[in-house]
């Protein structure tokens, strides 16, 4: 008898064991921290990897978008992108019903963020760590196999997808031709950099019908010289802010900043400093966010792929505009015209001024977050804190947006229509992109 309850217990005893080793595991994968974490790990390396802003949101668009389809090949709550990108095509489906698609998001992210980056291999490191994780937390051997064989159907599906969005044709596009005549952009110090990215107009969007289709109206007319025109109110607007800022002031506009690749000049010395891009700054307020409204690995996920696509849509609209009208940046008109010797308090970015590119995808990106998390989950915003810049106390996403819209005005780099046109156009777009994702909140 004796003998016969030991043997019991040994069995509820096992049972037991092989209860947590699954409790374990699923509760390493199924954690919504570690796909920010993860998503943070992509972030890290496109800083490193001086990335522009807008290839950037391309780097996060692909990667989340092939993170989403693995979640929605196994919870259909959350339908497939698949013709709501009009030109994404059906994804692979699952081969096996022994999959975890919690570590196939993961995954997927990872071999997408991998491919778009570089140097090489930059993620593979952190792929290998997420298997082990997963391997040590008790996941079946055959489930980690065909898990692995799934994420990598996704990976290689958005990869083949992502070819035909012209990015690369980009890459040997003509040079953009600087026109110095009044009115019109031209590079600023202190590195007076060639234009920045001026064909992504030509790059294929995610949801918009075409580059042109939120285009804001005409900036008001370069007048220099009459004291009463539009213009050099808005001007002097810039100079009398910038001359005359407070230290609340100086903080928006450095914590919102976002200059991925700051020169800084000492004499003769130059050196560059480095920050997330605006992009990336989104991206961190969704894990930010997502964490404090205490959102599932699914939801996470999900909110994540939206805001990217509103990113990866709103910089091509803006860059549309951009070098559509090509217009003088105050920093220009102020040195020519009114004072030689006049700096923004951040520095002027190599692109044309109208419209706001940070104006434009932050109202984007605030219009799906309110989508998926409300109009007023308010939170600490800690992106900044690891360049040694204190946190903002921010109230909702579209007082997000608004804040560091005005810091582009504060930094001196932006005209106050700068900013009013990028947001309605920003807002509009991101209006309707989250009309028409259908994603469970």
């Amino acid at each position: 008898m004796k003998i016969i309850s030991a043997l019991c217990a040994i069995i509820v005893l096992c049972s037991a064991c092989g209860n947590r080793n699954d409790i374990s595991y699923r509760s390493v994968t199924n954690d919504p921290l570690l796909y920010s974490k993860t998503v943070k790990n992509l972030n890290d390396i496109v800083l490193e990897n001086n990335f522009a802003p807008m290839v950037a949101a391309r780097n996060y668009v692909y990667a989340n978008i092939a993170a989403y389809e693995c979640i929605s090949a196994g919870d259909s709550t959350y339908p497939s992108l698949s013709g709501q990108i009009r030109h994404l095509p059906a994804m692979p489906k699952p081969q096996s019903q022994d999959i975890d698609y919690s570590l196939a998001a993961l995954l997927a992210l990872v071999k997408v963020g991998n491919a778009v980056t570089f140097p090489e291999g930059s993620m593979m490191l952190h792929y290998d760590r997420l298997v082990h994780m997963a391997d040590s937390a008790g996941m079946p051997r055959s489930m980690l196999r065909d898990t692995r064989v799934f994420a990598d159907s996704i990976s290689s599906a958005i990869l083949a997808w992502s070819k035909g969005d012209n990015y690369a044709r980009t890459r040997g596009a003509s040079r953009f031709n600087v026109l110095d005549s009044p009115g019109r952009w031209t590079p600023t110090p202190p590195m007076y950099a060639t234009a920045l990215e001026p064909h992504w107009r030509l790059i294929r969007p995610m949801m918009m019908d075409s580059a042109s289709q939120f285009m804001p109206p005409r900036p008001p007319e370069f007048n220099i010289g009459d004291q009463q025109s539009v213009y050099y109110r808005a001007v002097m607007e810039v100079k009398h802010t910038g001359d005359s800022l407070s230290d609340e002031q100086k903080h928006i506009a450095d914590f919102w900043d976002d200059n991925p690749f700051k020169m800084n000049v000492t004499g003769h010395v130059m050196y560059a400093t480095k920050k997330f891009s605006p992009a990336g700054h989104w991206m961190n307020i969704v894990g930010i966010a997502a964490k404090k409204a205490g959102a599932d690995f699914n939801r996470t996920v999900a909110a994540y792929a939206a805001t990217s696509i509103a990113l990866f849509d709103a910089f091509i609209s803006c860059w549309d505009e951009k070098f559509r009208s090509n217009y003088i940046r105050p920093e220009t008109a102020i040195n020519t015209y009114i004072d030689q010797d006049w700096r923004p308090y951040i520095q002027t970015p190599p692109f044309p001024s109208y419209t706001s590119g940070h104006s434009t995808i932050s109202a984007a990106a605030a219009e799906l977050m309110t989508k998926h998390f409300g109009d007023r989950l308010a939170f600490t915003d800690t992106s900044l804190l690891e360049f040694g810049i204190a946190n903002r106390e921010i109230p909702s996403f579209r007082a997000a947006a608004q804040e560091a819209s005005v810091s582009r005005l504060y930094g001196g780099i932006h005209y106050r229509f700068d900013l009013d046109a990028g947001n309605k156009a920003g807002a509009a777009l991101g209006t309707w992109i989250s009309q028409r994702l259908k994603m469970p909140k």
